[in-house]
């Protein structure tokens, strides 16, 4: 059985750091971690591997403060608390903490900072990234009732237009080129969105959406 662990742990290490997997050498800072809880419960879930450091190394769980911090995290300083399941594994001596988010089934989940500020992440190949206005808006959007997308408003049209002129925009970009309401164009993003209208990209630290 501890082979069999072993051999588990070892597994999920020679995968790396990627969309669904972090690495932690150490928890110093609750409201950090939670973080990455945050972007994980708002995107495909995955698994934080407490005690392992980047390079995939074990330095193991060191104190009961560490263990209390991984259930504030998710308990205290993600809104709403975060599902989060804790396997503890002992390998070559050290202990090793497994935390597996499952996608949230209501989004967004925020992380809250000391200050007491609620901000959501999403989790984009081995980034935490903070969700933008429209990612919020997309949320909101799936959580409503859906409805067939047949005929745009004129101001959907204009939207097109101006997306139409460009390969692929930020939406600072979207917004001066079509001269509509900030809000008004982060609503129709989301929708179009949803509808799988448009594609939104991230690249270069940014968020780009282009037609499809």
């Amino acid at each position: 059985m501890v082979m069999n662990e072993r051999r588990y742990l070892f597994h999920l290490i020679d995968e790396g750091e990627h969309q669904q997997q972090d690495f932690k050498y150490k928890v110093t800072d609750a409201p950090k971690l939670a973080k990455s809880v945050s972007a994980f419960a708002n995107t495909d879930g995955g698994r934080l591997l407490i005690g392992v450091r980047d390079d995939g190394h074990l330095s193991g769980v060191r104190s009961e403060e560490e263990i209390y911090m991984m259930h504030a995290a998710a308990y205290r300083y993600c809104r709403p608390s975060a599902s989060i399941k804790f396997d503890t594994y002992v390998v070559d001596g050290r202990t090793i903490v497994v935390a597996t988010v499952p996608p949230a089934e209501k989004k967004p989940v925020c992380a809250v900072d000391e200050e007491g500020r609620a901000r959501a992440y999403i989790r984009i190949a081995d980034e935490n990234i903070v969700a933008t206005p429209v990612h919020l808006a997309i949320w909101r959007e799936q959580s409503a009732s859906s409805g067939a997308l047949t005929v745009y408003s004129e101001a959907e049209s204009k939207l097109i237009g101006a997306m139409a002129s460009s390969p692929r925009q930020t939406l600072n970009q979207i917004v001066r080129r079509s001269r509509l309401p900030r809000r008004k164009v982060i609503a129709m993003l989301a929708r179009f969105v949803r509808y799988e209208l448009v594609a939104c990209e991230f690249a270069d630290h940014q968020f780009f959406f282009s037609l499809k």
